[in-house]
């Protein structure tokens, strides 16, 4: 049947361009670590050139390079022999991409670059082509086939390609210690950028907070806690500052687990029991103008899920917790 055949014939492309990704694992040489160090230690851009289905690959490597902190931008080299050339500076790399590494118009625009002694890392699959011979680095992205059943069209080869662009972006994060917040800072339109600038006041609960006091019998701070839907209580005792105003001054905290371990331990005298004798004293807390990434940290350090937020006089403001944080990362609950 003709379904059968379609589905055969797509797992075998999807085999073997995982099979020539594979294959890439055992070049990450000395070149590899020579490319990675040449981009890491560029004062200026990565300029990634390639002409056609390697153009293609090579927008979308200097785009991941972009946005993982290296400075990259894409230019065709047709355009380069007009006017575009003025976009590469001395200081900046070139990543040019070829397969054949034979490619005329890319081999004409080679030695424009040469003469200004930009440095150039070649990605072909012939290590002995024209390119990888007017390389400072050459990166192998041979594949035995491609992968369409007429081995002709760019697709193993351009998978290939593309895998080792991402690997070169990820052991540049490593290598330059590129950290969430940094991504953010290149990303604030996107909802992980937005997460990770946004302060913990952006998320933080301030309404109807489950307030205790000190002396409150458990009785009535239980059913605080239940109402206030966040899982603890937070236990204040008034103060006043030098205007003569009121604020709340943050000194303990009741959890769920401090509820349900106190009802073990005092039975029926729990709720005769004041909320001094359960509350835990030190509770940790962020200030309100903290990054909520900051906040996820925090609790993940400590296995809570919950942490006080106090204002820049140490005055209760809210409570953030961890469903408030980063989609995706662990939270202990």
């Amino acid at each position: 049947m003709i379904e059968q055949s379609v589905i055969t014939k797509a797992k075998e492309c999807l085999e073997q361009e995982a099979n020539a990704i594979m294959a890439l694992i055992p070049r990450l040489n000395a070149d590899f670590i020579r490319a990675v160090q040449l981009i890491h230690d560029c004062k200026g851009k990565v300029v990634v050139t390639g002409v056609g289905k390697s153009g293609h690959i090579g927008s979308k490597i200097a785009a991941t390079l972009a946005s993982t902190g290296t400075p990259s931008f894409f230019l065709n080299p047709l355009d380069a022999y007009h006017g575009d050339l003025g976009m590469v500076g001395n200081d900046d790399l070139l990543l040019a991409i070829s397969y054949s590494g034979a490619t005329e118009e890319l081999l004409r625009f080679l030695p424009l670059i040469q003469d200004r002694h930009i440095p150039i890392i070649g990605m072909s699959g012939n290590p002995n082509s024209l390119l990888a011979k007017g390389s400072d680095v050459h990166l192998s992205i041979a594949v035995e086939r491609e992968a369409d059943p007429l081995n002709l069209v760019p697709t193993s080869s351009t998978t290939v390609t593309l895998a080792l662009g991402d690997a070169l972006a990820c052991a540049l994060i490593e290598a330059a210690h590129f950290q969430p917040t940094d991504f953010a800072m290149l990303h604030p339109g996107g909802d992980l950028g937005r997460k990770l600038l946004a302060k913990v006041e952006d998320f933080m609960v301030s309404e109807n907070l489950p307030l205790l006091t000190p002396e409150m019998l458990m009785k009535e701070a239980i059913e605080i806690v239940t109402n206030g839907k966040l899982g603890v209580g937070i236990v204040v005792e008034k103060m006043s500052n030098v205007q003569g105003q009121l604020s709340n001054k943050l000194v303990g905290i009741v959890t769920d687990g401090d509820i349900r371990r106190a009802m073990l331990r005092l039975g029926q005298s729990f709720f005769a029991t004041p909320v001094s004798e359960i509350m835990s004293r030190n509770p940790k807390t962020i200030n309100r103008n903290a990054k909520i990434v900051e906040a996820g940290e925090t609790m993940n350090h400590y296995s809570i899920h919950s942490l006080v937020v106090l204002d820049t006089d140490s005055k209760v403001c809210g409570v953030i917790d961890s469903f408030s944080c980063l989609p995706g990362t662990r939270f202990y609950h």
